[in-house]
């Protein structure tokens, strides 16, 4: 039960807001590869479930970060002419943005 004059934060809302201001409705990052623009995606870094990131930070290397980041997505990524390294930098690009954008954002409570 509420406390008159208290605002308390709903989860649900606070992630929609954050949602919104990163612009990533879906929670995801899509990027495009090779000449046919081959589309893939991962989960955006800032909505990642807590057992996929304990997954990259367990993995090894690049190649190992991509494959918990891509999953099934991995083996067409390669033929698609991607590298696993072009993730790995992605990902970071896309956690230090979205880093900036946080640090401006204030969500609402709900």
């Amino acid at each position: 039960m509420s406390k008159p004059n208290r605002k308390r934060y709903k989860l649900e809302s606070v992630r929609r807001s954050y949602a919104e201001a990163l612009d990533v409705p879906d929670e995801r990052v899509e990027f495009e590869v090779g000449e046919n623009e081959d589309v893939f995606w991962f989960p955006h870094p800032v909505f990642t479930s807590d057992a996929m990131q304990k997954d990259i930070d367990a993995a090894e290397g690049d190649e190992g970060k991509a494959r918990v980041l891509l999953g099934d997505q991995y083996e067409m990524f390669l033929a698609a002419g991607g590298q696993a390294n072009d993730v790995a930098l992605l990902y970071v690009a896309v956690r230090n943005e979205a880093t900036d954008i946080m640090q401006k954002h204030r969500p609402t409570r709900g």
